[in-house]
């Protein structure tokens, strides 16, 4: 169910029906092609940034779990058309085990994979004096016609299982950051594993999406005992970890990582090809090839109803300069 919304989402995205697609269900980005981990038995993320290349010609994956995105990164590891950043907890046998900032891609993947590998106890402030000054240049070098991006709420201070400082709203921050951009955007949820709190964050970021303001004090339901004793929707989640991430790691990792985006000469280009059907659609795409007529023109209402990618230049199948083709006499030689 959650792996049909996420690609769902992805073929709204790619007609042009939203510019942000939401769902908080997706988001299990540990599955692997050949197996499951950690909690994860289908990568939803992976099928649907399939589904997306299908129309656009680059798109960054962006992960602030607090584990970092491996299945994602290796489904995309030898390519140049998928960017992937991780922000994540890294070391001391912290699971999965990968995303070493050493981890940057191969082949024509490399410099593609982004990990920003942290220490216990980051805070609001140290993170955003990361993320800001990161994703700015990956836009600038990478240049995405669409963004996933894995809002994991266990990077949140007082996760059961996370080891971060975050509050509701550093971790916001990131979700506002990314929107100003102006590029089609899935959002996707995670981790997360204290629930009121997973419910809280993903409910403000709802509401910076869809640019509604929305109180702070939790409107009474039966459900209002979970969230006591404060009732609040952004309760300071911040606990007493010592952040083990210092001023010089944090600005040696951020010069590292940008110098690292600079080798990148320009945005990735895409050859033309002509679009495979929607993956939810196959079925009836099939059906309706095997009962089409070979000498039936398609009408120009179905004609019309197919999106044109931007990076589509063509007017006719043999056209390269926008000129109309008469396909018998191309037939011929004429």
């Amino acid at each position: 169910m959650y792996t049909g919304a996420s690609l769902q989402a992805a073929q709204m995205l790619n007609h042009n029906n939203c510019e942000i697609a939401i769902n908080w269900a997706g988001g299990l980005h540990h599955a692997k092609k050949f197996e499951a981990s950690g909690f994860c038995y289908v990568n939803d993320i992976v099928i649907a940034i399939l589904e997306l290349l299908k129309y656009h010609p680059r798109v960054l994956y962006l992960d602030i779990d607090v584990h970092h995105g491996d299945g994602v990164q290796e489904a995309f590891y030898f390519t140049d058309r998928v960017m992937t950043v991780s922000f994540h907890k890294y070391g001391n046998l912290f699971f999965p085990g990968t995303g070493d900032m050493y981890e940057t891609g191969a082949e024509s993947g490399k410099y593609y994979s982004v990990n920003v590998p942290l220490k216990d106890g980051i805070n609001d402030q140290a993170y955003g004096q990361l993320f800001s000054p990161i994703m700015q240049g990956v836009m600038d070098h990478f240049k995405p016609s669409c963004i996933v991006m894995q809002c994991g709420a266990d990077s949140l201070g007082c996760d059961r299982l996370g080891c971060f400082n975050l509050t509701i709203d550093g971790h916001g921050e990131c979700v506002k950051f990314m929107k100003k951009f102006n590029v089609p955007m899935m959002v996707l949820g995670g981790g997360g594993y204290t629930v009121r709190n997973v419910a809280r964050c993903w409910t403000y970021e709802t509401s910076l999406i869809t640019g509604v303001d929305v109180p702070d004090d939790l409107p009474y339901s039966e459900y209002i005992e979970f969230f006591g004793p404060d009732y609040t929707l952004r309760p300071d989640t911040s606990r007493g970890i010592e952040n083990q991430n210092s001023k010089q790691f944090l600005e040696q990792l951020k010069i590292t990582t940008l110098e690292n985006l600079s080798r990148l000469d320009h945005a990735p280009s895409v050859q033309m090809h002509e679009i495979p059907p929607d993956l939810a659609s196959f079925t009836s795409y099939q059906e309706l090839k095997e009962n089409q007529s070979p000498d039936e023109r398609e009408t120009k209402a179905v004609t019309q109803s197919r999106v044109e990618p931007q990076n589509e230049y063509y007017d006719g199948d043999k056209d390269n300069d926008g000129e109309s083709v008469d396909p018998v006499n191309w037939q011929c030689g004429m």
